[in-house]
């Protein structure tokens, strides 16, 4: 028989071994991830793809007739100024339909003309760039009275550009890079032929090659802006990019003559690693544009710029857009992550304000600030998006070259500067990260397996496959859909649970020595409009050696540490006798 006391220690030794066994698995969680970050180790200046750039377009529809009516409002682009400034590349759409419309009226005319050169100055004045987008055709010179119709008279419509360009790149000096077009693919922007787009194209670049030549001064001009980069006017996929307009652009400029001197694409969608898309020629996007570059005998390394993001589920309002922001956050740098290791030049995020209450009827909430189109006044404010933004303006100058993160979701960007060093962290996990993942390497497959895939897709098996309904080895396909299949099944499975679930970090920082200030700053689902940008937690910090910090990352959170070096105090002079004081030394120090 067992003594109560033996009943007791058995429990006893129970419970410590349930206690060791929860803490050790806590431990475990408390630490599933891991970054560590050297500050003596090497870096490289700040990719400007990680700068806040962003296209300067909002409301579609102001009641000042004299204020371009796809600009954001005055009172928001002054926050941006004030909080961010313009020394960074920004767009701005430049609408040619618009302007002539006020040709009766000149006093408004010139009004939208200084409107448009106001803001163009205050960029060049902070040393930023300027994205021009050229377009809308002017009335009475388009094939028809529509603002999207192609030019028909291009001698015309060539001088008028020459005109423009003339006053504000010769004359006024302004930094501006001139973008012929937005989305010519789409029916909603350009009415007319894939010919008819590249002739468009070649007038404007032949006004500012004769401009070149007359005054020497560089103008950058290029294009084409579609709406995915391997799109065309006639509908395209990423098995044929060869039949992309970017293709044929570069093609048309290296026949022609052409200056050619940045490309330009949109790309909208959840997926952070959209611009990694695998293609038959085995090479991604950025690479396989610059081997067209290259073997047309153009620079491969020009600017390469999606001037064109957001996070996009094919609609136009979303609430990961307004109420739940935070999500539409979390997706911005680890987006940026992915664009720099794609090898893209730039990026502009669309837009600064949400369309409203426009005469086209367009409704979308993409813009980083929210506003009442009901309100005669300026009603308004920033979604949690606007934040992140913030965040990118506070990285250094220069960037730490990390080790490849393998983390699904989890990443980080760690800069410094002369006097600190700030780390984004962020925890974005893609919604839609089966079916995006399949899109990303769909041309790796052959017809035979893509009429598969899509097969299930169109029947909704996939659906079934992703929540393990159905099993993969009872398909009739090749063993390369299946493992792409199994792969998915693992990643959806991964996010399912990755969306409801904290993770935790732990930041190791090697070589970290002196006293600096701790600021933690946070976006997450506790705040989405109108978020104040200051710290959440605030600390002193004195290093002689490795130092660390856990984090617990929220879903859809991002994270910002910034570590400022304290100046030293500087050192007390030595106390000063006074010779009064001192009855047995003279003047000059001697002993009497």
């Amino acid at each position: 028989m067992f003594r109560i006391s033996d009943l007791v220690l058995r429990i006893f030794v129970i419970s410590i071994c349930m206690i060791c066994i929860l803490v050790a698995t806590g431990f475990a969680q408390d630490t599933d991830l891991e970054f560590t970050l050297d500050v003596t180790s090497s870096t490289i200046p700040l990719p400007k793809i990680f700068r806040p750039y962003i296209d300067l377009s909002g409301r579609g529809y102001h009641h000042q007739l004299n204020w371009p009516q796809v600009l954001a409002a005055g009172e928001v682009l002054d926050i941006w100024q004030k909080e961010i400034g313009f020394s960074g590349m920004y767009r701005l759409q430049y609408n040619l339909w618009e302007i002539s419309e006020l040709a009766k009226d000149k006093d408004l005319q010139s009004g939208l003309l200084n409107n448009y050169e106001n803001l163009i100055r205050k960029v060049t004045e902070a040393g930023g760039i300027v994205i021009l987008d050229i377009f809308s055709t002017p009335a009475g010179l388009g094939k028809v009275l529509d603002k999207k119709s192609v030019p028909v008279d291009l001698v015309a419509f060539k001088e008028l550009i020459k005109s423009h360009i003339r006053n504000l790149s010769c004359n006024k000096r302004y930094n501006i890079w001139y973008e012929v077009w937005s989305a010519p693919d789409l029916d909603d922007f350009f009415l007319g032929r894939k010919q008819e787009y590249l002739n468009l194209y070649q007038a404007v670049a032949q006004a500012i090659e004769e401009l070149k030549a007359e005054t020497k001064i560089y103008i950058p001009v290029g294009g084409p802006g579609v709406s995915w980069w391997f799109q065309n006017l006639d509908g395209n996929t990423i098995v044929t990019p060869e039949r992309s307009l970017i293709y044929e652009l570069i093609k048309f400029c290296a026949h022609y003559k052409l200056p050619l001197d940045f490309i330009t694409w949109h790309a909208y969608s959840t997926d952070p690693r959209t611009e990694k898309e695998t293609t038959i020629y085995n090479n991604a996007a950025v690479g396989l544009i610059r081997d067209w570059l290259s073997y047309f005998r153009f620079d491969s390394n020009i600017p390469l710029i999606v001037d064109e993001w957001n996070y996009d589920r094919q609609a136009n309002v979303l609430s990961e857009r307004y109420d739940k922001s935070h999500i539409c956050a979390s997706y911005i740098p680890a987006r940026l992550r992915h664009m720099y290791e794609a090898g893209l030049t730039y990026q502009l995020y669309f837009c600064l304000e949400d369309f409203q209450n426009n005469k086209e009827g367009v409704v979308r909430n993409v813009g980083i600030f929210w506003h009442d189109a009901e309100s005669s006044q300026y009603k308004g404010g920033s979604k949690s998006i606007y934040n992140v933004f913030r965040m990118l303006g506070n990285l250094g100058n220069n960037m730490f070259v990390l080790p490849k993160q393998n983390d699904e979701f989890v990443g980080m960007v760690a800069t410094k500067d002369k006097d600190y060093i700030t780390m984004l962290i962020y925890n974005y996990i893609d919604p839609e990260i089966a079916r995006n993942y399949i899109s990303r390497n769909i041309a790796s497959l052959n017809d035979r397996e893509r009429r598969a895939l899509l097969g299930l897709i169109k029947s909704d098996r996939l659906t079934e496959i992703m929540a393990r309904q159905l099993d993969i080895s009872t398909l009739r396909t090749s063993h390369k859909v299946k493992t792409l299949l199994k792969k998915v099944q693992e990643l959806n499975d991964r996010a399912q649970n990755s969306g409801s679930t904290n993770r935790n970090i732990k930041i190791n920082i090697k070589n970290l020595k002196g006293d600096y200030s701790y600021q933690r700053y946070a976006i997450d689902s506790s705040c989405n409009l109108n978020c104040q940008f200051m710290p959440i937690e605030e600390k002193e910090v004195s290093a002689s050696g490795p130092y660390q910090e856990i984090l617990k990352l929220e879903p859809y959170s991002v994270n910002m540490i910034i570590l400022k070096k304290k100046p030293k105090e500087p050192e007390s002079p030595p106390a000063t006798v006074s010779p009064s004081t001192e009855p047995n030394q003279n003047i000059t120090g001697h002993p009497d």
